[in-house]
This record gives C-alpha cells, structure tokens and sequence, in this order.
C-alpha cells in the first residue's frame, strides 16, 4: 500500500469519526467519507483491548495486504476500526468479510483495467 494512500493525520480521524455515521459489520466499523481528491486513502484504528502492540500491528499488515489486492474507485477516505472478535478469525475469513463490505459501499473498481 502507498504511503498516499494511508491517512496519518489525527485531525481526519477525529472529524470522520465525530461526523459520519459508521458502517458496522461484524469485526469491522467502516467510516467512509467522499471528497474531491484524485485519490482514495484508508486508515486503521486497531484499538489497545484488541491485544499488544505486535498483534495490533500484524492485523494492520493484514488489513493493508488485503487492500492492495483490489482496485479501487478514486475520491473518497476510509477509516477502518477492528473489534476484539477479529483475533478470533482466519486470514481468509476477514478477506472475505472485508471486500464484501467494500463491495456494499461500492468503492470498488468494476473494471480492474481501468
């Protein structure tokens, strides 16, 4: 994942979160908002309850390699918060779970050559 695609500032986050209301499913709360970059960006929120500080990083690895193995629409940011309940799951399992919320929201390319 670039790093132009990954939201690093405090102040995003706390205005999505203060303002848009969320999409909750299942181990995932999805904040999206649409704006007139050229991009799209995400960021992550892996909460201290959800484990120490390597388990919390591992599950950014694994949120940020599932987002690159799609293509996705330009002109929106993304927040995703992950519940304590995704320790319990399989890498396949929050791939799935993960790109069927993306294609609920329609944020993702429908042609992948464009």
């Amino acid at each position: 994942m670039k790093k132009i695609n990954i939201i690093k500032e405090n102040e995003i986050y706390n205005r999505m979160i203060q303002t848009i209301k969320p999409y909750k499913y299942k181990d995932y709360i999805i904040y999206i908002e649409r704006n007139e970059k050229k991009i799209y960006q995400f960021g992550f929120s892996v909460g201290k309850k959800v484990g120490n500080a390597v388990i919390r990083n591992k599950i950014k690895r694994q949120l940020k390699s599932i987002i690159d193995k799609k293509n996705y629409q330009n002109n929106f940011s993304c927040i995703i918060m992950v519940r304590k309940s995704i320790l319990e799951k399989k890498y396949s399992e929050m791939e799935n779970d993960l790109l069927s919320i993306f294609s609920k929201i329609n944020i993702l390319k429908e042609n992948p050559n464009e």
